[in-house]
Formats: structure tokens, C-alpha cells, sequence
């Protein structure tokens, strides 16, 4: 089975940018995605992309700030994190899955997640 290693996070100030990778152990053909979970919060889909297309698609509080994309030649899964607020807090977790979705019950294989802190 498919093994997801992420890292990348870390404190920053309100503002600041942050480069979540995730490292994936092996070819698939699962859709990869990033999840966050602040505490006391359910999980939540951030960006999910389409595996060979690139297709990219984006909880609407972060469009326009966060980019998802893939390196097949390292086969990693990044997500660019600009312009952070401290909502933007919590656990993230990349995942694969078998579906197009920012539904986290949709995804099977599961990172052990980063911490990101944002303060104001």
C-alpha cells in the first residue's frame, strides 16, 4: 500500500507563506489531496488534484492563496501556502483517494500530518 510522508510546516506570522510536501512511496493513480484539522474541528479537504491533468480544485477560503500541485520526478505532492491567517491554523494531512473530492471520507491513505501556526 501506498505510504504518504509529509512535511513542511511550521510557525509563521500572519501573511507569511508556507511549502507543505508530501512524499509518496510508490506510483498511483490515486486523485492526492490536502486536508487540515484545527482543534475542536472537524477535518477538512483544502485542495485535491487530478493525477497526469493537473486539474486542481480548492476549498473556497483559500482560492486564490494556496496552489496544489505534483512532481512526478520526486514524486511528491506540494501545496504553496501564501498570504496565511491565523484561521489557517491546524493539522495538515495529505491524502490519496479513489474520488475528485474535498470530502475526506473519500480518502483511504493517510499522511501522519504537519503542524501549521499562524499567529496574527
Amino acid at each position: 500500500q501506498v505510504q504518504l510522508v509529509e512535511s513542511g510546516g511550521g510557525s509563521v506570522q500572519a501573511g507569511g507563506s508556507l511549502r507543505l510536501s508530501c512524499v509518496v512511496s510508490a506510483y498511483t493513480r490515486y486523485y492526492m489531496g490536502w486536508f487540515r484539522q484545527a482543534p475542536g474541528k472537524e477535518r477538512e479537504g483544502v485542495a485535491t488534484i487530478y493525477p497526469g491533468l493537473g486539474t486542481a480544485l480548492y476549498t473556497d477560503t483559500v482560492k486564490g492563496r494556496f496552489t496544489i500541485s505534483q512532481d512526478n520526478a520526486k514524486n511528491t505532492v506540494n501545496l504553496q501556502m501564501n498570504s496565511l491567517k491565523p484561521e489557517d491554523t491546524g493539522m495538515y494531512y495529505c491524502a490519496a483517494g479513489l474520488s475528485f473530492s474535498l470530502r475526506p471520507s473519500f480518502f483511504s491513505v493517510w499522511g501522519q500530518g504537519t503542524q501549521v501556526t499562524v499567529s496574527s
